[in-house]
């Protein structure tokens, strides 16, 4: 999965994101936003940020808002000026590794007999379809679940077969790589392989296709799930129909396969073709767990740390909320098979502890293979040449208001509570907790810059008549912002304070400060930033925020529990739990409440959401306990009891 375009004209530029993907207290919007962009810059042109840094992305979002619809969309629309065509069995994405601690909790969670490894080749997903052997149609990515059909452009490809030997219905998957010599002797223009493989095979005219190859990993007969038994077998199935296949090798211990990882890494630079990491399956066929989002029973087991080193130029300060994140400059460095010109520096105290300056020698490196970030003064003699050095230039006044801003060397903040930009981020936060997806980004703009909406509790008192006022909406399109605004909620109270957007608090520390006997309004108000700072994982920054952040919105926190829409769940009674250890999963549409709310309310009685059937899964949660769908076999299989809607709202206590 790739991502987002940037505004920077410069060529040797020009595929880094504009802004950081990942700064600090971002929203769940922002990421919702970002993530949406950097999806249609790959799926319909050129990469702009590398996996690793996707992956955070929809990582974060995931930890903050796991039922987001982005998350179960895959791509972005099919590219315009192609026929569009549905591919056989969705093309999800993988779940990765990072390092080997985590690769190992993957293999001891699947528990295969066998492990089948093969290389994650760096290139542009593409389905063949044949009919009866002959191939019908090329798909490419597209949203996961249809594609660009470019079947013209695909027979000039190395490596696809116009008819097989046998009278085959079904698909075949690949990945449409260019090799590193073609693209040194042709395409060196293009950041690397991986981006010219894109933009050609997308050409209109077909011109370039025959410098692409498909190199191929899987394959599924149509309308039989029991045409292969195993993945092994589809690579020598593959093979015998003539088909170019990714190398693939099996172990039977994880450890194995983690040096094996080792071995490959080493070697990568010297292979024709790029690789970003390796891909672990089981060897057992799992059909359903393959027409997933995000297969289980695989995993993109991605390379070791890179670093490189390069000159500071300069530093950006990125604003998101009252909040001024340094972004280094640096002159443009290869990394994780992208070019790096932008790099994390976090905080003003980083700056300093680290002596850096503009014209400083740098290490940088992808924590991770993740994000680009200056990790330190590079060696002595790394980059030749004497240089100058200067102070960086901090901000000091907040661009939205004025106001001189505040060095707390964790974070340079404006520290105005009626910042123009600090209240609508609060007010997109709550939006976004709240899950009103109706009310969209420009609406809430157009609302705020009329000062119709300058808090939360302003949303409470909007009217039809008003928001139909504004550009392309109408009486039934505001009715409907209206009534999912009015829609009654009773939030957590972790949740609930989350939403007014504290810097830095999350609902998750939040669920920590409520677990630790805090489980009221009234009781969090008369906290002392001492005996927050007592919770474990707080200390004296994040509890000091917070009791600012509940002294600065109390009026707005009252009037938003006035209008009477919005209530906060009490705690149990006698602060106890009644679904503390209790785990909870979801399929299919509740008729009584969102997903989200769903979500929250088996929060505030001490439970846990699960997005996926896992053995230690306590209940099920389905429209028809009796239906044969893959999350109801799946939790059959494992004696995880399935339970209706009517009896969850039973556990509940609301039924």
């Amino acid at each position: 999965m790739k991502k987002t375009p940037t505004q920077d004209t410069n060529p040797a530029n020009r595929h880094e994101p504009k802004e950081f993907p990942a700064a600090p207290g971002q929203t769940v919007e922002t990421l919702e936003a970002q993530i949406r962009a950097y999806q249609a810059s790959y799926y319909n042109g050129e990469a702009e940020i590398s996996d690793q840094e996707f992956d955070l992305l929809w990582d974060t979002l995931k930890q903050l808002k796991p039922n987001s619809p982005v998350l179960h969309r895959i791509g972005a629309d099919a590219l315009d000026g192609f026929p569009k065509a549905r591919h056989l069995i969705p093309m999800g994405s993988q779940d990765k590794a990072a390092n080997p601690e985590e690769f190992r909790e993957w293999a001891a969670k699947i528990a295969p007999e066998t492990f089948v490894v093969q290389y994650k080749l760096d290139g542009a997903s593409l389905e063949l379809q044949y009919e009866q052997g002959k191939l019908l149609r090329a798909i490419t990515r597209g949203d996961g679940l249809v594609g660009d059909e470019i079947t013209r452009n695909a027979r000039r490809m190395a490596g696809v077969i116009p008819e097989l030997n046998i009278p085959f219905t079904g698909g075949v998957r690949g990945e449409v790589v260019m090799t590193r010599q073609v693209w040194q002797e042709r395409y060196r223009e293009k950041a690397n392989c991986r981006n010219a493989a894109n933009g050609l095979m997308r050409r209109k005219d077909g011109e370039g296709c025959e410098d692409l190859s498909l190199i191929c990993y899987d394959a599924a007969a149509a309308g039989d799930d029991r045409y292969f038994q195993d993945e092994l077998e589809k690579v020598h199935w593959l093979k015998a129909q003539g088909f170019r296949v990714t190398e693939t090798k099996t172990f039977t211990d994880a450890e194995a396969v983690i040096a094996y990882r080792e071995e490959v890494a080493e070697q990568r630079a010297s292979l024709p073709v790029d690789i970003d990491g390796l891909v672990v399956k089981d060897r057992k066929t799992d059909m359903a767990d393959l027409r997933r989002d995000r297969p289980e029973r695989q995993i993109a087991f991605k390379f070791a740390l890179e670093v490189a080193y390069s000159i500071l130029r300069t530093v950006e300060w990125s604003e998101s909320g009252s909040t001024y994140t340094p972004i280094g400059v640096v002159d443009p460095v290869r990394l994780a098979g992208t070019t790096v010109q932008r790099a994390n520096l976090n905080n003003p105290d980083m700056i300093r502890s680290l002596g850096l300056k503009i014209g400083s020698a740098v290490s940088v490196v992808k924590r991770g293979e993740i994000i680009p970030k200056i990790e330190g003064l590079a060696p002595a003699g790394a980059v030749p040449g004497a240089l100058e050095t200067q102070d960086i230039p901090f901000p000091t006044t907040c661009g939205s208001c004025g106001t001189l801003l505040e060095d707390g060397g964790t974070r340079l903040y404006c520290p105005n509570p009626g910042c123009p930009k600090r209240i609508l981020h609060r007010i997109q936060k709550w939006v976004a907790v709240l899950d009103i997806r109706e009310l969209g980004e420009k609406l809430l703009r157009q609302l705020f810059d009329t000062k119709r909406i300058q808090g939360i509790s302003d949303l409470y008192t909007l009217t039809k008549e008003e928001v139909a006022e504004f550009e392309r909406m109408g009486d039934l399109s505001a009715a409907k912002v209206i009534r999912h605004i009015r829609t009654q909620r009773a939030l957590s109270l972790a949740a609930f304070v989350a939403g007014f957007d504290f810097e830095g608090v999350g609902e998750t520390i939040m669920e920590k400060v409520v677990a630790a006997g805090f489980n009221t309004l009234d009781k969090l108000r008369a906290a002392s930033v001492e005996e927050l700072a007592e919770v474990y994982g707080l200390g004296d920054i994040t509890a000091q925020t917070i009791c600012t952040g509940l002294e600065e919105t109390a009026a707005d926190m009252d009037k938003v529990l006035a209008a009477g829409i919005i209530s906060i769940a009490p705690p149990p009674p006698d602060t106890t739990q009644p679904l503390r250890g209790l785990s909870f999963c979801f399929t299919g549409e509740l008729s009584t409440m969102k997903r989200s709310e769903a979500s929250q309310k088996v929060k505030a009685l001490g439970g846990t959401v699960k997005s996926t059937v896992v053995k230690d899964l306590s209940f099920l949660v389905t429209p028809d306990p009796e239906s044969g769908s893959s999350k109801n076999k799946k939790a059959r299989d494992w004696g995880i009891p399935l339970i209706s809607e009517e009896q969850f709202l039973a556990k509940l206590g609301t039924s």
